[in-house]
């Protein structure tokens, strides 16, 4: 081997060894939302952001890169050094669904990333008009008797609440419910209110004030167990008798293939301090999200394989693509 191809080994063992990444991190973070700001994948992303910077001592810089669902940020940080300074805020849309919808994927969202931590999410809640029955129960019944009468609006194709409607719909034996898409909750909840819905999928902490006002019913929660700030409302298996029927709107931190595992571990150990915070999961909860903070970088792979798992058989039912 000749002298120059042995230094530029030796300089790559350096740089994936344990003893390198002993320094980590010794500058700022750059952490890529792939989203707008001011949305709620923003927000709990500086939340995040601010608490994790304490916790590694160097500055966590957020960098809003949105377009194409979510693809463009998650692309940007794909082709990023692996060395743990550029980390993404990533969601169900751009871990577990994208691969699946996608006609030509430009990234696989397991291969493609080394995950440091699920960080939990918010659940999906089917919210109805005050004119219709009180129970999810009854409102399927409804439907079922008078079928093509009901219209759901959900945030678009694809999205995960348009997916867990139709989900709910095949698991209730094929009731005909009509799908209207519209461009983000922005749209499908004002169109409730109006009447020109009668239900939306849409997730906890946004729907609700307009629950607690009346002017729409929460029928019941995507989740494995009920929300404290509504125990009133069923999940979707006590109402319907289904079984694990749960649908969330997860987030998950994300760095480059091949980060050395010692870097993901002063990640993932930061970041269970970070989500074991207090304030932090108070914030949160009432905000309608479900903290996790027992996450590992194994346990976030085996987390993203199952969701994409638990939403292929829907997906390819409907036949849903992207371009």
């Amino acid at each position: 081997m000749k002298r120059r191809e042995i230094l530029k080994f030796a300089t790559a063992f350096l740089f994936v060894s344990p003893i390198h990444a002993q320094g980590f991190p010794s500058k700022p973070i750059r952490l890529v939302v792939p989203f707008p700001p001011g949305g709620p994948t923003d927000i709990f992303a500086r939340q995040y952001g601010a608490r994790l910077a304490s916790a590694l001592g160097q500055p966590v810089l957020i960098d809003n890169k949105a377009g194409a669902s979510g693809a463009i940020g998650t692309v940007d940080v794909m082709r990023a050094p692996a060395d743990g300074y550029t980390l993404l805020f990533g969601t169900a849309s751009t871990h577990a669904l994208y691969n699946l919808i996608a006609e030509k994927p430009q990234y696989d969202s397991v291969k493609n990333f080394s995950h440091v931590a699920i960080l939990g999410g918010a659940p999906v809640v089917f919210v109805a008009h005050p004119s219709l029955p009180p129970t999810l129960k009854a409102v399927v019944d409804h439907a079922r008797t008078h079928p093509g009468k009901l219209r759901y609006g959900s945030p678009g194709a694809g999205t995960l609440m348009h997916l867990a409607a139709e989900r709910l719909k095949r698991e209730a034996g094929g009731v005909n419910i009509e799908h209207i898409p519209y461009k983000g909750t922005g749209q499908s909840k004002p169109a409730l209110l109006g009447g020109q819905v009668e239900l939306i999928t849409d997730t906890l902490g946004s729907s609700l004030p307009d629950h607690k006002a009346g002017r729409t019913r929460i029928l019941a929660i995507a989740a494995n167990k009920r929300s404290a700030l509504l125990p009133d409302v069923p999940t979707v298996d006590e109402a319907l008798g289904t079984r694990g029927f749960e649908a969330v709107l997860w987030n998950v931190v994300a760095a480059p293939e091949g980060t050395p595992a010692p870097v993901l571990d002063a990640l993932s150990s930061a970041t269970a301090k970070v989500m074991g915070d207090g304030s932090l999961r108070e914030q949160l909860a009432n905000l309608g999200i479900e903290p996790e903070s027992g996450s590992s970088p194994r346990a976030a792979t085996a987390y993203v394989q199952s969701e994409m798992t638990r939403w292929r058989p829907v997906i390819e039912g409907l036949g849903v693509k992207l371009q």
